[in-house]
C-alpha cells in the first residue's frame, strides 16, 4: 500500500542519522584524500612519457603514485556510496515520520527520494524539496536550516563541475588533469566535501525537530 495513504507509526531516527552523519564524515575524508593526491600528483609533475592514456588504445605503465591515486579513488567511490545508502535510509524514515506528525501527504512520492537524485533536470531541485517539505512538516512556522540551502548549493557545484560526483572519464583521464588543471578539481573536491560537511547539520537539525515532537507527544 502506498505510504501516502495510510498513517505509519513514527520510526525511531537517531540510530539512522547516527549513520548518515558517519557516511558523510566517510565521504568526505576520502575526498579529502582524493584531493592530497592530486595535488601531489601536480606537484610530482607529468613524467617524460607523458599521461597514462598515451591515445589509440595506448596506456603505459602507471607510476606508483598513479597506481596509488586509482586504489584511493576507488575507496572513494565506495565511500561514497555507502554515504548515499546511509543518507536515503534516513531521508525515508524522516519523511514516513513527518507524514505520521503532520497528517498531511508527502509534496513527492516516495520513488522521487531515488528517483530524484538521477532524473536528468529533475535532481537540480527533487532531492531539496523532499528535504525542505520534511522539515516544513516536521516543524511548522519554524525556517528551512541554513545548513540545507548549503548543502544543496555545494551538492549541485560539485555535480556540475564535470570533474566531481558526476564525472563519468576514466580515472587516468582525472590523473592527466591532475598534471595540468588541478587547481579546478581541488576546487570541485572542496565543494564536495563542503557538502558532506553541511549534510551533516541537515541531518541533526531535521533529526532533532522530529526528536522534540516526537517528544512533545509522548514517544
Amino acid at each position: 500500500m502506498n505510504d501516502d495513504t495510510t498513517q505509519p507509526a513514527l520510526h525511531p531516527v537517531r540510530g539512522a542519522a547516527r549513520s548518515a552523519i558517519a557516511g558523510f564524515i566517510l565521504a568526505g575524508a576520502a575526498w579529502v584524500a582524493r584531493a592530497a593526491w592530486q595535488i601531489r600528483l601536480a606537484t610530482a609533475g607529468l613524467p617524460s612519457s607523458g599521461p597514462p592514456d598515451q591515445g589509440d588504445g595506448r596506456h603505459r605503465t602507471l607510476t606508483g603514485l598513479e597506481d596509488t591515486y586509482h586504489l584511493v579513488s576507488t575507496l572513494g567511490d565506495a565511500a561514497t556510496v555507502l554515504c548515499a545508502a546511509a543518507f536515503l535510509v534516513w531521508l525515508m524514515r524522516v519523511r514516513d515520520n513527518a507524514l505520521v506528525l503532520s497528517g498531511q501527504a508527502p509534496r513527492y512520492a516516495w520513488p522521487w527520494v531515488y528517483a530524484g537524485w538521477i532524473v536528468p533536470i529533475m535532481n537540480l531541485w527533487v532531492p531539496r524539496g523532499i528535504v525542505a517539505d520534511v522539515h516544513h512538516k516536521s516543524a511548522p512556522g519554524q525556517p528551512l536550516p541554513r545548513a540545507v540551502n548549503w548543502w544543496w548549493g555545494l551538492w549541485l557545484a560539485g555535480m556540475l563541475s564535470g570533474v566531481g560526483l558526476m564525472y563519468t572519464g576514466s580515472t587516468d583521464d582525472m590523473i592527466a588533469r591532475a598534471y595540468t588543471d588541478v587547481q579546478f578539481l581541488v576546487m570541485a573536491d572542496a565543494a564536495i566535501v563542503g557538502a558532506a560537511v553541511a549534510g551533516i547539520f541537515v541531518v541533526r537539525a531535521l533529526t532533532a525537530a522530529q526528536q522534540q515532537r516526537m517528544g512533545a507527544a509522548g514517544k
